[in-house]
């Protein structure tokens, strides 16, 4: 009976880790190209503004692929849907690793951005069917740690290792990855069966079920604050005298995979606590980085809690929308979470430009202390669905 009682409390590792493992390729193929640019341009013979669209166009397949195709394929297994995800990456950054055509790479990216999105969708719910009720946060929350560590290592690893072996080297490397995570999710990861045929859920119920929408909006506006400041960090700490952006983003990392970790102690009790306290202490972030331009201390302060902040926004925010639904309605919510995550970044990128080349660096705290407190409101107020603890 202990025995039984000790299985049921312990987690599945290896398959979470599997998990990790494809949000680590999937962000990884996303975010390699923005230390890539120069050998890119070069590479294909376009500008770096031109190469830079590499990543557009892959954040665009993120969020036109995810809702359409998790529909599509919710009555799959779930393991067949993650492997095709993951043999989309093997087959598309090898293409990316050999094509000397600008329009193939693009293309090539817009495949493996849709795969992305199809995995941010899916991640959760797999997790979350792995483990008993009293786990599931947990579960969620070690799912996710591939974002962070690939924030944090994966990013200047591969910037480093291209100096040496080339950058078309270097997706054929993050190939092999995903060729070895084949046989690692073959060999570790439970099958789940998707939903019935007869299911009656769909998009539009999925939205409108109460709590959702409470949580996408939380989603769009403190992705899109944090992204305004993340896209555009170089010049807003080089406008207070920082300039040592590669430090500065281990040390964001490492204070990230911290909160990751911690997060996953706490989730599966206090949610509503956790997410409250996470966009309090975020907009503290923006009080520090709005009045600490002449106090080092008061920057690095900012960093580390906003690496904090950041490190279990996915679980916290993944984990929110998914407790909203019906165990049957998971995936098509978590798709519909990706998709406005993934805007998110968009509105970010395009708002951070704006304010840059308009008011300055100066206005991205208080135009993100904005975007904060409606988040904090809309949080505090769903308190029935949307940002609930478990009793």
């Amino acid at each position: 009976m202990n025995t039984n009682a000790n299985a049921a409390n312990r987690l599945p590792l290896a398959g979470l880790l599997a998990l990790a493992m494809t949000g680590f390729l999937a962000l990884l193929s996303e975010i390699l190209p923005a230390g890539l640019l120069p050998q890119l341009s070069q590479g294909l013979g376009v500008s770096q503004s031109m190469a830079g669209q590499l990543t557009t166009f892959y954040a665009i397949g993120s969020v036109v692929g995810a809702v359409p195709i998790i529909t599509a394929t919710r009555n799959w297994g779930r393991r067949s849907l993650l492997l095709l995800t993951v043999c989309t990456f093997l087959v598309f950054n090898t293409i990316t690793a050999i094509s000397s055509i600008f329009i193939l790479t693009l293309v090539a990216r817009l495949f493996a951005g849709v795969a992305a999105g199809v995995v941010w969708g899916m991640l959760t719910g797999y997790a979350r069917r792995m483990v008993p009720e009293k786990l599931k946060g947990r579960a969620v929350s070690i799912a996710m740690m591939g974002i962070p560590i690939a924030l944090t290592f994966g990013l200047p690893l591969g910037t480093f290792l291209s100096s040496f072996i080339g950058w078309r080297s270097l997706f054929g490397v993050v190939s092999l990855v995903a060729a070895v995570l084949i046989g690692w999710i073959l060999w570790k990861l439970p099958d789940f069966p998707g939903q019935s045929d007869k299911s009656s859920v769909s998009v539009w119920s999925v939205f409108r079920t109460p709590g959702v929408r409470s949580v996408l909006f939380v989603v769009l506006t403190w992705m899109t604050a944090h992204n305004i400041l993340y896209t555009y960090i170089s010049p807003l700490l080089a406008s207070v005298g920082f300039n040592q952006i590669e430090f500065i983003l281990l040390v964001y990392g490492i204070a990230s995979i911290v909160s990751t970790f911690l997060i996953g102690r706490l989730i599966d009790r206090h949610l509503r606590p956790l997410v409250l306290g996470s966009l309090i202490a975020f907009i503290l972030v923006t009080f520090l980085f709005g009045f600490s331009s002449n106090l080092p201390v008061g920057i690095y302060v900012a960093i580390i809690l906003w690496g904090f902040v950041f490190g279990g926004a996915a679980s916290l925010l993944q984990t929110a929308v998914a407790e909203a639904v019906d165990e049957q309605a998971v995936d098509i919510a978590l798709s519909l979470s990706s998709t406005t995550w993934n805007f998110a970044i968009a509105c970010g990128g395009a708002v951070g430009g704006i304010l840059l080349n308009s008011a300055g660096v100066v206005s991205f705290p208080w135009v993100g202390f904005v975007l904060l407190i409606l988040a904090l409101l809309v949080a505090w107020n769903a308190k029935k669905y949307g940002f609930k603890s478990k009793r």
